[in-house]
């Protein structure tokens, strides 16, 4: 008990000389807390008159002088919602398409990166250089890599996609070469002890002991690549970013951009509630066996039949 009581005391203690050392970090930072006084004010103006009330005109489709209804790229609409056509639907169809194409992409490229990362699973000489190749990936933001993309390929989606990709390689490796890292050590010497190849211990025992920690980071940076569409078309990547661009610069439509940051905001949050419905097939949940980690992509009655039978025996 006094054991508990004493690490109890460190950990508050650091935290306070954390805390402290971060307080005296941010003082060293501003120069002038006195540029804070007016900030609020600054910003209630400019919500009131310059964000406030929404145009919600992006979400319809354009009007032409003849009066007939067209896509932002100009093709005659024939939708029967003008929604289908509007800048805020198809700028967020191109985005969402991006996000799953990089996400995908990066995600199949990390997986065996970050098995060459695992201190668990590769020698140091092997494992350093894995982790250097990854680090350099995400040192660069993807807006950084979008815009060198953006130079040598063009304005459009491509640069964006492979922006994306990059960075999802670097970001999501970090993350599975950790999660590897606290897979359980006997699981790997019982691999080991059958004789089992590098691959053959990362598909029949890494991946099924950290599926949920895999599947959970998978998701999130699917989310994380919707979201961040929206900066990448700053640079001409893309997506939704590029009218929201189109609309902070002359002659600055804010309220129109405010409109189209609310539906990717509207976005991201189904988005997540997706990822909590499809993590509950695989999350353990006290005595409740889990499911196996492919079974997300079954359908959920097929899913639940094949559970039910796994019980049973």
């Amino acid at each position: 008990m006094r054991k508990v009581i004493l690490i109890n005391k460190k950990l508050f203690f650091l935290g306070i000389s954390l805390i402290v050392l971060a307080w005296l970090s941010l003082d060293d930072l501003v120069d002038d807390w006195g540029q804070i006084e007016g900030a609020p004010e600054k910003l209630q103006t400019f919500f009131s008159e310059s964000l406030f009330p929404p145009d919600w005109s992006v979400l319809e489709a354009e009007v032409w002088a003849d009066g007939s209804l067209h896509k932002p790229n100009g093709d005659v609409c024939n939708e029967n919602l003008e929604l289908f056509c509007s800048k805020a639907w198809t700028g967020m169809v191109v985005t969402i398409k991006m996000a799953f194409v990089a996400t995908l992409i990066g995600f199949f490229f990390s997986i065996p990166i970050a098995s060459l990362a695992a201190n668990n699973m590769a020698p140091l000489p092997i494992a350093m250089p894995a982790r250097v190749l990854l680090a350099g990936l995400r040192s660069l933001p993807s807006i950084i890599w979008a815009l060198l993309f953006a130079i040598a390929l063009g304005f459009g989606p491509l640069p964006g996609i492979l922006a994306m990709t990059l960075y999802t390689i670097g970001y999501l490796g970090k993350l599975q070469y950790e999660a590897m890292e606290g897979v359980h050590n006997a699981p790997l010497e019982s691999g080991l002890a059958m004789g089992l190849t590098h691959s053959e211990q990362l598909f029949h025992v890494v991946i099924p002991e950290s599926s949920n920690h895999l599947l959970s980071q998978l998701l999130f940076m699917f989310e994380y690549n919707v979201r961040h569409g929206a900066v990448l078309g700053l640079v001409g990547a893309g997506g939704i970013g590029m009218y929201i661009d189109n609309y902070i610069n002359p002659p600055f439509d804010y309220n129109k951009a405010f409109a189209l940051l609310i539906v990717v905001f509207v976005v991201v949050v189904i988005i997540d509630l997706i990822s909590m419905l499809i993590r509950s097939f695989v999350t353990e949940e006290g005595d409740v066996k889990r499911p196996k980690w492919w079974s997300v992509i079954l359908p959920p009655s097929m899913a639940v039949e094949m559970y039910s039978k796994k019980e049973e025996e």
